[in-house]
């Protein structure tokens, strides 16, 4: 017996291994649903949401405008039509669409149409992306129970999904990234400054002057 002989099962037995991984991978994949929503800074949409049970993956990005592959820059300065927003990978079997959709607007104010809290401009509007009619009518069912438990009219759009843009690398799970950076508080880590930055920014007080216990702040 030769000593590839011996070593073969070895390799068959992990051949087949790696087969059954492939296949488990690709069938929570094809279990997984995505929802594309935004609201303000995607920083904080994706905080929010990766804190969900149920939740696997929180993309942030760019979408409803009309330039391809847009940059930070250029989104942020006005002029493409694009959205900051998020993409969310989830589990339906753990958290519904419904659950989403309800956790979505009580985590951002959908009476503002010139932004978010302190971050202003058309790029920071809140806005749903349904991919089909199923999502769109339950959005439809979510805006309508968050204007009647506010009792104020909401403006934020449920809008026919295009193509979404991943963000830069620099802008994925900032929120917990420990790598140093300049801020006019000196160098902090990425995670400090986001914490200082939602704070100065008001998010969570106006949340909770708006929804009040229902308010969802990751």
């Amino acid at each position: 017996m030769t000593r590839f002989d011996r070593i073969k099962p070895l390799l068959l037995g992990a051949l087949i291994v790696l087969g059954l991984v492939a296949q488990g991978n690709r069938a929570r994949a094809a279990a997984s649903e995505t929802l594309i929503v935004a609201g303000g800074c995607f920083w904080c949409v994706e905080a929010d949401f990766e804190k969900v049970p149920g939740v696997g993956e929180v993309v942030s990005g760019y979408t409803g405008g009309h330039v391809a592959n847009p940059t930070y820059k250029q989104v942020s300065n006005g002029g493409t039509g694009h959205y900051e927003a998020a993409r969310i990978r989830y589990d339906p079997d753990r958290v519904s669409l419904e659950q989403l959709l309800d956790i979505y607007f009580r985590s951002v104010d959908p009476t503002d149409a010139g932004g978010q809290f302190c971050d202003r401009g058309d790029s920071y509007r809140t806005a749903i992306f349904p991919r089909d009619q199923r999502q769109r009518a339950a959005a439809e069912k979510a805006k309508a129970a968050a204007q009647q438990a506010l009792g104020q009219r909401i403006v934020t759009p449920i809008l026919d999904a295009g193509r979404f843009y991943d963000a830069e690398e620099y802008h994925q799970d900032y929120y917990k990234k420990d790598d140093l950076i300049l801020t006019r508080f000196g160098p902090k880590r990425k995670s400090e400054a986001y914490k200082r930055y939602r704070k100065a920014c008001g998010r969570d007080k106006r949340l909770r002057q708006l929804w009040g216990s229902a308010a969802y702040t990751g």
